[in-house]
């Protein structure tokens, strides 16, 4: 089972604005791996939901950067269905705080 996280850009000319995406979504991308979450809980608070299981189960989450013409992302895969549901309850918190911003699927 799996989540994807995808970032991109408005206007698909703005090189400039890919090349941030893309940088910033592949640190992320290997912090994670590692199980550092610091990031987004900077951003979100440490009691963002899901974020606890996914530092603590970091090492049973396959995560996977790619570069997209227009932007990036980022898919998460684990096989523990609590892993699962944390990935999902990270998704909505940050879709949820990114307002507008951020579309879930």
């Amino acid at each position: 089972m799996e989540g994807l996280q995808k970032v991109v850009v408005k206007n698909p000319s703005n090189q400039k604005q890919i090349a941030l995406i893309q940088s910033h979504l592949k640190e992320e991308s290997e912090r994670f791996r590692k199980g550092d979450f610091s990031d987004p809980a900077k951003i979100h608070g440490d009691d963002m939901r899901g974020l606890a299981q996914l530092k603590a189960g970091a090492k049973e989450i396959n995560v996977r950067y790619t570069a997209l013409p227009d932007g990036a992302e980022i898919r998460y895969q684990a096989n523990d269905p609590k892993l699962v549901m944390a990935i999902h309850q990270w998704f909505s918190a940050q879709v949820s705080d990114h307002g507008h911003h951020a579309m879930g699927h």
